[in-house]
């Protein structure tokens, strides 16, 4: 599997090497934010009951994009729900207005006692026959979304790499335009797994996540304006429900 990732990085370096110099047209554009969200729900499922504050860093050049995400728990105590996710895409836009997006992302979990550098699959051992699973979770994903006249987006992920049940989850969500901002409907579900149901909360089909976001951009004062929202997430499987605000900066 080491040499499997290997591979995989020479090629996504020498794809980006060989885009070359950025032309008149295409720059290299740096972005930093942060969003601090009430709770931490993710495909359904609450990660961390505190409220999190989650940075971003990316690099974006002629389609591609590399970046980090990160969500860390408002307590004064380490958590193990703690994440840092790494990723790379690339996305295709046509003539028209249909943007085609192929990633990898890789989920890292700073505080679950594994070493960073152990890229270990879950059913890899040590010396003693004991499991030894490596620190990162490795999913490829793909989202295709619409023209502006029909702004539909459907995405489908795929753990590849250090999950025993190689999960799947898939999201169809369609914007609609208000007079003071935008909602957003979104429906979510996981193929399920039997080797590893808790992944998702499932072991065979079933809708996790499913709501709409309400944003809308808030002026705080006139030289300073932020987006905000409120998400309505109702996970059908486990008959729960969600009501999150997020502010992001």
């Amino acid at each position: 599997m080491k040499t499997l990732l290997i591979t995989i990085a020479i090629i996504l370096l020498a794809s980006i090497i060989s885009i070359g110099p950025a032309t008149a047209g295409e720059v290299v554009d740096v972005s930093a934010g942060v969003d601090i969200a009430s709770r931490y729900v993710w495909r359904g499922a609450d990660i961390a009951s505190t409220p999190s504050f989650q940075p971003s860093l990316a690099v974006g050049y002629g389609g591609f994009e590399l970046g980090a995400w990160g969500a860390y728990t408002m307590s004064n105590q380490q958590s193990e729900s703690d994440e840092i996710d790494f990723w790379l895409s690339y996305t295709v836009v046509t003539n028209s207005g249909m943007s085609i997006t192929g990633m990898v992302t890789d989920y890292y979990y700073p505080n679950a006692g594994i070493k960073f550098g152990n890229f270990n699959d879950y059913d890899d051992v040590t010396g003693e026959g004991e499991p030894d699973p490596g620190a990162h979770l490795l999913e490829a994903g793909l989202s295709i979304s619409g023209c502006e006249k029909f702004p539909l987006t459907f995405s489908a992920f795929y753990n590849f790499h250090n999950e025993a049940g190689n999960n799947t989850y898939f999201e169809v969500s369609y914007p609609v335009a208000t007079a003071s901002g935008e909602l957003n409907f979104f429906v979510g579900a996981t193929g399920g797994s039997k080797d590893n149901p808790d992944y998702y909360g499932a072991d065979a089909f079933a809708v996790i996540n499913m709501g709409m976001t309400a944003s809308r951009e808030i002026e705080f004062s006139e030289s300073f304006s932020a987006p905000v929202s409120v998400s309505f997430i109702l996970n059908p499987r486990q008959e729960i429900t969600y009501l999150v605000f997020m502010l992001s900066l």
